[in-house]
């Protein structure tokens, strides 16, 4: 088959101003869950790090632990940011008490490069 005859097929096809296009082409979604989760303590890293490993963008609730007790945050944020490096994913933090984590999938949009 040639390749003008190729492009012919994938052209959608017009009829009163509507477009029939041909549901073989389209992909098939892939969904992506959010998950919204509290640190409390560092024993919430694990339920944490699992939401990551299962695919999920992950944002984490940070301001109470920050109130608490900063050094344990640091902790908890360092053990997270070395999931994230391990599964190539992404992290960054939002409004000061909100950790994002991204499956590798993922990015962080964080503006336009200088």
């Amino acid at each position: 088959m040639d390749f003008k005859k190729i492009l012919e097929k994938l052209k959608p096809k017009e009829e009163e101003g509507f477009i029939e296009v041909d549901e073989s082409l389209l992909e098939e979604k892939e969904e992506i869950n959010l998950k919204i989760e509290n640190l409390n303590s560092f024993a919430d890293v694990e339920r944490i790090q699992q939401s990551l490993r299962e695919g999920n963008v992950v944002f984490v609730k940070i301001k109470d632990m920050r109130d608490k007790n900063l050094e344990e945050l640091k902790k908890c944020v360092d053990r997270l940011k070395k999931t994230c490096m391990a599964m190539n994913g992404d992290m960054a933090i939002a409004h000061d008490d909100f950790l994002i984590l991204t499956p590798e999938f993922v990015r962080i949009y964080r503006g336009k490069a200088a």
